[in-house]
């Protein structure tokens, strides 16, 4: 989650890095540098961006790079069209003279130029109308996010930074292109959009490692690819993926509470929106922030298709945007599956657990409707329930020993129980 803040961060380390600051006037040229340790507030995001762009006290190093005639700027005919990026989440968040600049950045990083002319002067702000573009389309996997920019007083130029080639991209592109067809044409017997999510998001939490260290994780060549990623590279390669199977899938920008920057989706299942966070599903990524050690097979299935109520436990969303409303909770996957329970009844949850262990289940998992049958339950399991169904189990299978673990969850009500048949 870490390397979603940090790469930001780095990437304002150059003329004028994607940073907030107020553009030149007329034709003055102004960079915006760091010294070794010095860091600057980012005047735009006076309310941070969720976590992801944070205000970061330290020194301001300005400098007057040139002081020159500004030319009449020619601007190529724009052809990406209104109709084609229409649909795009972030790009109906701008107004109508941004929206011209986010179909010219567009256009400018499809062909990789390395200069990009733009209808925005001083006091507008096309780095956020690149960042926005960038949410969008998840496809842009050459784009590092990070930028430079000459600012005028009715025009920018935009120098966007690659992470590659041309002849490297295309390589990459058709690797992303047999990776992703390989898990769509597997999603084809799919006939809902809950299933198409569903299983997106089980294909990535059991292809991708969480690995902050790996390389390009910001995009979603390293989720589709490399299969190590962090949360940048695994939502946007689930908002790649359902975009190939007809689901709309936004990109959501916020944070983790006490953690920091964090990136994950909200999808539309049948005209209904639901958030998921593929990261938070994944036991690696589990794991590495616990420092418990997780069964590889463990899928989290809190953060599939649950409501803003259910995900805000943990997560903090960002205002600067309105993002669709989830309120929905017919896709509890705890209750779709027989695991949700409503309210305490021992017998009932220890007919369960025997059924699991007679099953050869490798977990039996409950979830309770809130705090208060939590409660009810929580003690009766650990200290009766759970040690009766371990007596089974070591009848069931001939065991002179049995073992067991549990772990408890007080955030999302709910009970997980490891049988070890050895």
């Amino acid at each position: 989650m870490y390397d979603a803040e940090r790469s930001i961060m780095a990437g304002r380390r150059q003329r004028k890095k994607r940073s907030r600051a107020a553009g030149c006037l007329g034709a003055l040229v102004i960079a915006l540098c760091l010294a070794a340790g010095a860091a600057y507030a980012l005047p735009w995001a006076a309310e941070e961006l969720g976590g992801v762009l944070q205000s970061v006290i330290g020194d301001t190093v300005e400098r007057t790079v040139s002081s020159i005639q500004e030319q009449q700027a020619e601007f190529p005919e724009l052809s990406v069209t209104v109709e084609e990026v229409a649909d795009d989440f972030y790009y109906q968040q701008l107004s109508e003279r941004e929206q011209t600049v986010y179909r010219e950045l567009l256009q400018g990083i499809n062909a990789m130029e390395e200069c990009i002319l733009l209808h925005a002067g001083s006091g507008e702000h096309p780095e956020k109308v690149y960042e926005y573009l960038l949410y969008d389309r998840p496809e842009l996997f050459w784009c590092s996010g990070s930028s430079q920019m000459t600012v005028y007083e009715n025009y920018t130029e935009f120098y966007p930074e690659y992470t590659c080639g041309p002849d490297e991209k295309e390589q990459r592109q058709a690797e992303i292109d047999s990776a992703s067809s390989e898990c769509v044409s597997a999603a084809s017997g799919f006939s809902s959009d809950y299933e198409k999510v569903k299983y997106v998001f089980e294909y990535l939490v059991n292809t991708v490692d969480y690995d902050e260290s790996a390389p390009d994780n910001q995009n979603i060549y390293s989720a589709l690819v490399g299969k190590r990623s962090v949360c940048a590279g695994y939502s946007r390669a689930a908002q790649y993926l359902l975009g190939d199977l007809g689901v709309e899938c936004i990109y959501v920008v916020g944070n983790v509470q006490g953690q920091g920057a964090h990136a994950w989706n909200i999808v539309n299942c049948g005209g209904n929106y639901y958030q998921m966070d593929v990261t938070f599903g994944d036991p690696v990524f589990l794991a590495s922030e616990s420092g418990e050690q997780m069964p590889g097979s463990i899928i989290n299935y809190d953060y599939l298709c649950c409501t803003d109520e259910e995900i805000m436990k943990d997560h903090e969303q960002s205002t600067e945007v309105a993002y669709p409303v989830c309120t929905a909770d017919d896709l509890n996957y705890y209750r779709l599956n027989g695991m949700y329970y409503d309210s305490f009844d021992s017998q009932i949850l220890l007919n369960a657990m025997n059924e699991s262990v007679y099953a050869g289940e490798e977990n039996f998992l409950c979830r309770f409707a809130d705090s208060d049958v939590y409660a009810q339950a929580r003690d009766a399991m650990i200290n009766e329930l759970i040690p009766r169904a371990a007596q089974n189990l070591a009848s069931a299978y001939g065991l002179t020993q049995v073992e067991y673990s549990y772990i408890d969850d007080d955030v999302h009500f709910k009970i997980m129980v490891f049988w070890n048949y050895q």
